[in-house]
């Protein structure tokens, strides 16, 4: 919260320290892409809703992207797995439709959810649905 204001809080170096370190392990675990798009969502919650989400007081995983174009575009590739995925299929299916394999549909979806900041197919598969639906709506 400190970020804001510009300066740490009197008295409060500990933790920014710990802060400092938490912020280089998720940029390591998520890579910096996912880590920058979880970031920027966190910086659009209100006050409330972010200690809301700091307690668990919200659904466990964090909402989707922003949606706007500071997002990171998909290949044509990465939106035809994402529809895959959407569907429901499994990397396996995923590399037989595409003919690839089972290890380059499994980078696909790796990608999709490193540029998209998610962590679960299943936001991969709302996030395909919410964008193709606003698609069909412009038709």
């Amino acid at each position: 919260m400190w970020e804001p204001i510009g300066v740490p809080i009197f008295g409060w170096g500990t933790f920014r320290d710990w802060s400092e370190q938490w912020k280089a392990r998720a940029r390591e675990v998520l890579g910096q892409q996912a880590f920058d798009a979880a970031r920027e969502q966190g910086r659009h919650l209100t006050r409330e809703a972010a200690l809301a989400y700091a307690l668990g007081e919200e659904a466990k995983a964090p909402p989707g992207p922003l949606p706007g174009p500071s997002l990171p575009q998909l290949t044509p590739r990465e939106r035809e797995v994402a529809e895959l995925v959407a569907r429901g299929e499994s990397n396996k299916a995923i590399a037989a439709n595409l003919t690839v394999s089972r290890r380059t549909a499994e980078t696909h979806v790796e990608h999709i959810l490193s540029k998209l900041g998610f962590t679960s197919r299943t936001q991969i598969a709302a996030w395909f649905i919410r964008t193709h639906d606003d698609d069909s709506a412009r038709d």
